[in-house]
């Protein structure tokens, strides 16, 4: 049996970021996509967003990329996500001030269907999701980073917050 890698969800400009070979795509979430064993989805409501902002000119040089987004995707090895009822009745009904319709139907999604969200928007911390982005660790659901001790990586004692080691040496 293969390894089982991360289910990732992008946000639409992790999704273009990563197309464009973009700078601004943080070597975490590089990584992460590039990853043999990830499943990378890319949303409907990206290519919803991708298609209005470029009809509307914010996106101008997108223009190919909207109309042959399902080319583009599927040539990068990644997944279609399609919005369900249960995502939309979820992005309707999520609390807070957040009111990007994009933004919310990709939370929805990745709290519906359990993904790690590859995003710089930390407003979506507030929404109980795994996000994504400048570090090599994801967030958890509480929205702290998710830490993973190498027991012989760990420095005892040497400054505040410092984690003791468990190896006997004192």
């Amino acid at each position: 049996m293969g390894t089982v890698g991360m289910r990732l969800l992008l946000d639409t400009h992790a999704l273009l970021w990563w197309l464009l070979g973009d700078g601004r795509l943080a070597q975490s979430a590089r990584d992460a996509i590039a990853g043999e064993e990830s499943l990378v989805y890319v949303s409907a409501a990206s290519a919803w967003e991708i298609a209005t902002k470029t009809r509307i000119g914010k996106l101008p040089d997108a223009e190919s990329m909207a109309q042959n987004l399902a080319e583009v995707v599927q040539a990068n090895g990644f997944l279609s996500l399609p919005i369900s009822l249960e995502h939309g009745q979820r992005a309707g009904s999520l609390p807070g001030s957040h009111k990007d319709p994009f933004d919310r139907m990709l939370i929805a999604q990745a709290q519906t269907e359990n993904l790690i969200l590859v995003s710089n928007e930390e407003i979506f911390d507030q929404y109980g999701i795994t996000r994504l982005w400048e570090r090599s660790r994801p967030l958890n659901r509480a929205g702290h980073v998710a830490v993973e001790l190498d027991p012989t990586a760990v420095d005892a004692g040497n400054g505040p917050g410092d984690v003791e080691s468990t190896t006997g040496a004192q």
